[in-house]
C-alpha cells in the first residue's frame, strides 16, 4: 500500500484529513476545516511545509508522551501526530511525514 492522504467529512459537516504511511498507520492529522476547499489547501500546505527546514516541532504532552506538530511559515499548525512513547519514535514519525507528504495522492472519502 502506498502512502496516501484521506480526506474525510466529520459528523458535524466539517472536513479534515489524515496522512497514512505506506503501512496504513496515520502519521499526521489535520485540524478541522469548515470548507472542503480549505481542507484541500491544508493538504497542499502540508506538502510544501513538510519539506521545509524547521517546520516540525517535537513536544512532550502532560502524560510524558511525545508528539510533533507541523507548522506553516506563518506559525499556524497544519498537522499533528499521534502520541509516541519516546522522542526517538516521534522523530521517526517526522521522518515518515517528510518522506511521504510531498507526493502522496489524495483519497476523497467525503
Amino acid at each position: 500500500m502506498a502512502a496516501k492522504y484521506h480526506l474525510k467529512k466529520a459528523s458535524d459537516g466539517q472536513f479534515h484529513f489524515n496522512l497514512h504511511a505506506s503501512n496504513g498507520e496515520i502519521v499526521l492529522t489535520s485540524e478541522l476545516y469548515k470548507a472542503k476547499t480549505s481542507a484541500m489547501d491544508g493538504i497542499e500546505s502540508v506538502r510544501k511545509n513538510s519539506q521545509r527546514e524547521g517546520a516540525f516541532e517535537v513536544k512532550v504532552a502532560a502524560n510524558d508522551k511525545h508528539y510533533f506538530v507541523l507548522k506553516a511559515t506563518n506559525g499556524q499548525v497544519v498537522g499533528q501526530s499521534q502520541m509516541y512513547a519516546s522522542k526517538a519514535t516521534a522523530d521517526a514519525g517526522v521522518a515518515a511525514v517528510k518522506r511521504y507528504a510531498g507526493d502522496a495522492p489524495i483519497s476523497d472519502d467525503t
